[in-house]
């Protein structure tokens, strides 16, 4: 496909799905439920960590989630007794178990206690290095600083043993990306566009390749680095905003 060409079928699928339209089959459903601050990006986190699989399961087992903490994900984080946080034991999501969301609950609060939220962290985080991936390192040895199974630790994955961290870096669009469209949030505004990683997965990784954007076989971080490298050479301000592309590719079946 002619670069013009590879351009346009972009632009196109970019417009057609990033739309409210998008929203309501999408894990970022989640935190689209709430108003504040805190909750949107509690709720992102937790739906964010179970986002593999089957995306009807996956915003059924959110909102499962978010039930279990009484529909309040701020408030829960930060005041659950342990009877409450007991209550979470039931609660399973393919292999994230009770156990996980209490340890994943108990890690955010301890982000929230030392550094005031998930998005302050990150956002002093990248003014402080200037690098994203930096960031992330940072924040996943500070989320695990507090007391937990070390069995929790595989959905939450790790940069620095170059995974391509897909779920962290769909979190990271959802609150970094501002476009007015009304999908992403946009709500960490101390953060630039142009800092974002693609959400590297099997999907994508499979566009990419097939279009020409990626020629690494693993998707793994220096994919992601690859991937994200090819899209901002369409726009490099923006270049994660492909991601709805990509996503829309298969769909509309541009590669048959």
């Amino acid at each position: 496909m002619e670069r013009e060409e590879l351009r346009g079928m972009l632009e196109h699928l970019y417009d057609k799905y990033n739309r409210p339209e998008f929203i309501e089959p999408d894990p970022i459903s989640i935190p689209h439920a709430f108003e504040g601050r805190d909750d949107r990006e509690i709720a992102g986190f937790l739906a964010a960590t179970i986002a593999w699989g089957n995306r009807k399961a996956i915003v059924r087992s959110a909102r499962r989630m978010v039930e279990y903490m009484d529909g309040a994900p701020a408030d829960f984080v930060r005041h659950a007794s342990e009877r409450e946080l007991a209550r979470l034991q039931s609660y399973v999501h393919r292999t994230f178990n009770g156990s996980d969301f209490r340890d994943f609950v108990l890690a955010i609060r301890g982000i929230v206690e030392r550094f005031g939220g998930i998005g302050e962290f990150f956002e002093s985080r990248y003014e402080a290095t200037g690098d994203l991936r930096q960031a992330m390192s940072d924040f996943r040895r500070e989320f695990f600083a507090a007391d937990h199974c070390p069995r929790c630790e595989k959905h939450l994955s790790s940069i620095d043993k170059g995974a391509a961290c897909k779920r962290l870096n769909m979190y990271l669009r959802w609150f970094v990306r501002r476009d007015g469209r009304g999908v992403d949030f946009g709500l960490w505004t101390r953060i630039p566009m142009s800092a974002l990683y693609l959400p590297l997965d099997v999907h994508s990784g499979n566009m990419g390749r097939a279009l020409g954007l990626l020629h690494r076989r693993q998707n793994d971080w220096k994919a992601t680095e690859e991937i994200t490298a090819s899209l901002r050479e369409f726009d490099a301000e923006d270049p994660v905003r492909y991601d709805f592309s990509l996503f829309g590719a298969g769909i509309d079946g541009f590669l048959k």
